[in-house]
């Protein structure tokens, strides 16, 4: 019997949804930027800005940005000097990143096209992993997190900042409203693509609850792990590393 798997508005089998994402993705990266606005109201760039601060890059620490595609984190992680490499499964949105980074004179980023679940860098060679916005692309989680244990040194540190539900009172019609209706037609005037902003929006409805996700992170072999919830729980910065 197939596994089954979330795509966001409907289960599919477990071996489609890689591809299904991945056209997802290449229709939406040369209007990322615009998707991002669009989808969190600007405020992506501040919760960006606040995951970082949370990693604290420092000078010559080998950093793995996976699902990091255009460069968003990986461009501020480097300013503070650390080594970056940028992983995404997607091409499209490797090669946008890529452009950004020569637009903007960034040098030294190693960019890398790896699917999270099966990382082909030899064990043990990352400081610290961090992946925004994107573990909740994945087939299968688990496998993703076992990975990111893997690659990292020993005392390294893993961070994941994803969106969430909360159980804030009237915050599920409000979400309701805005991935049914709203999300789609946003995606249709941006993009001309409703369905790949529909499957955007419906991941963040499926995707585990923190206490479920936290509980995966520590199976994954990750200790001291804690959550910090932005916007009431919409938006969690999830933490841990090995000891």
């Amino acid at each position: 019997m197939n596994d089954t798997v979330s795509f966001g508005y409907e289960d599919i089998d477990a071996s489609e949804k890689t591809g299904r994402v991945g056209e997802v993705f290449s229709n939406v990266a040369a209007k990322y930027d615009i998707m991002n606005d669009a989808m969190s109201g600007g405020m992506h760039r501040l919760w960006k800005n606040r995951f970082v601060s949370r990693v604290k890059p420092q000078p010559g620490e080998a950093i793995l940005d996976m699902a990091g595609g255009t460069g968003d984190i990986a461009f501020r992680m480097a300013e503070r000097g650390a080594s970056v490499t940028v992983s995404d499964i997607n091409q499209d949105m490797l090669d946008v990143g890529i452009e950004r980074a020569m637009e903007r004179g960034i040098d030294g980023l190693v960019w890398s096209r790896q699917n999270a679940e099966e990382l082909t860098f030899s064990s043990r060679i990352f400081d610290a992993y961090t992946i925004v916005f994107g573990i909740r692309n994945v087939t299968f989680i688990d496998k993703a997190l076992r990975e990111a244990h893997r690659v990292l040194k020993f005392g390294g540190r893993f961070y994941c900042m994803e969106f969430s539900q909360t159980d804030w009172p009237g915050f599920k019609e409000v979400y309701d409203l805005y991935s049914h209706r709203l999300m789609p037609q946003i995606g249709k005037l941006i993009a001309n693509d409703e369905d790949s902003y529909r499957y955007l929006a419906e991941s963040i409805r499926r995707f585990p609850r923190p206490p479920e996700f936290e509980a995966m992170i520590r199976k994954a072999g990750f200790e001291n792990t804690r959550v910090e919830s932005i916007l009431g729980g919409a938006v969690n910065i999830h933490s841990g590393w090995k000891v």
